[in-house]
């Protein structure tokens, strides 16, 4: 099979990996890939992302049997129905299913209206309002912008003042904040589950956990994540078999059921609340980084699999996981989620990969021959071991070898499996 995967991050340097073990393979692109990526995939340049028709073209020249859409944007930007209305087979949901991540609000009143359970809300157009219902709810309080906003459109305020001024700052993401979902802060213990769809089976993945602040301890802005690692022992049996009957399996039903077929990765990211998993937030692809922790302990094969849910015959396919551990950490650059500096060079990869771990560019560039910094996600260190406490032992080992200037990591990723009762 010849493959196309879109994007050129962590996640998609994940994705490329998996996909290549495949023997079903014979030829992965990538457009745009990255550095990383380019170990096991031809790297394209010079068509974007949300340019459907040049992707298409590009599919068709190159006999493409599977195109992988591995960001949130293309598949809100219907890419995935250009590529079918062209008879190209895609892993990725349509446009209209992408809408349970490209609209807080659509999810969120879906949610409501099929019973799955999840924060209370209210929905804002005029911001004045908003403030007025904040100042009688009290805090602590979430504030979401509506739409896409680089994972970064999500504010948890601990007291009026700092609600009062998310709900200003929702300005900045432009039409993305121009309508806010209100919802009250739900308390417990997050987790990540990824699942794959064909729009009438579902098959879970391993649970992870991510950590979206910047700094140890969850302090600190939001980031797109700062580590992962899986399984989560919060998302126990119980938890998963919850989540299952009360979340997955309904929303999936309930799309069907608004004549919306959702094939692809639906990714759930759940709040534990007295051993009752609740919504936090749907995405219409894998996470990131959850991927780059959950995909290593996928036994099955990967394209096998995404070939299953975009034919519709996933009740067909067995998968297998492994019983192992995995932990992704993350280097990030000097001053992220804030402004930072660009096109510094990166030591230590290869030193990093012969101590065992899998490093997955995220924002990384080739310059004069070098590895180099270009966003603010670097690296996605990951490793696996026979439990956790040694795959945290290990990857913290991997992220001392690895070097550019002004790199800050998390020290903490995986903390929380380990505090039992007092999981903070």
């Amino acid at each position: 099979m010849n493959v196309l995967i879109i994007g050129g991050g962590g996640r998609e340097h994940a994705l490329a990996w998996k996909i290549s073990q495949s023997p079903k393979l014979k030829k992965l692109y990538a457009l745009p890939g990255n550095p990383g990526i380019e170990e096991f995939a031809e790297c394209v340049s010079g068509i974007s992302t949300d340019d459907n028709s040049a992707i298409v073209n590009f599919a068709k020249d190159k006999k493409i049997d599977l195109v992988v859409v591995g960001p949130e944007a293309p598949l809100v930007n219907g890419l995935v129905d250009a590529l079918e209305i062209a008879g190209i087979k895609s892993f990725g949901c349509k446009k209209a299913a992408a809408q349970i991540e490209g609209s807080k609000i659509f999810a969120k009143n879906l949610m409501k209206k099929y019973n799955i359970p999840t924060a209370d809300f209210e929905v804002f157009d005029d911001l004045n309002l908003a403030k007025d219902y904040i100042r009688k709810k009290g805090a602590p309080i979430v504030i979401k912008a509506d739409g896409l906003a680089a994972g970064k459109g999500v504010i948890v305020a601990q007291n009026l003042d700092e609600a009062i001024q998310a709900v200003d700052d929702m300005k900045n993401f432009g039409t993305a904040g121009s309508k806010i979902v209100v919802e009250e802060c739900m308390v417990g213990e997050e987790a990540s589950l990824l699942v794959f769809t064909d729009g009438k089976t579902i098959a879970p993945m391993v649970a992870a956990q991510d950590h979206k602040r910047v700094f140890d301890g969850d302090k600190g802005l939001n980031t797109g994540g700062m580590g992962a690692y899986a399984p989560a022992p919060i998302a126990d049996e119980k938890v998963l078999r919850l989540a299952e009957e009360k979340i997955l399996k309904p929303i999936v039903s309930a799309l069907k059921s608004e004549g919306i077929e959702y094939r692809g990765c639906l990714y759930a990211g759940l709040m534990i609340v007295e051993g009752e998993p609740k919504v936090v937030e749907f995405n219409a692809r894998f996470g990131d980084p959850e991927t780059q922790a959950v995909l290593p302990l996928l036994k099955s094969d990967l394209l096998e699999i995404m070939l299953a849910c975009a034919e519709g015959n996933l009740a067909e396919k067995e998968i297998s996981r492994s019983s192992e551990s995995a932990i992704c950490v993350i280097a990030a650059s000097g001053g992220y989620p804030g402004s930072y500096k660009k096109n510094l060079p990166i030591e230590g990869i290869e030193k990093a990969k012969a101590l065992g771990a899998l490093v997955f560019h995220a924002g990384t560039a080739k310059k004069d021959g070098k590895i180099v910094t270009s966003g603010g996600r670097v690296l996605g260190v990951t490793v696996t071991a026979e439990n956790l406490e040694k795959a945290v032992e290990r990857v913290y080992k991997c992220m001392e070898v690895i070097n550019f200037e002004d790199m800050h990591y998390r020290k903490d990723i995986a903390a929380k499996a380990f505090a039992g009762s007092n999981r903070i």
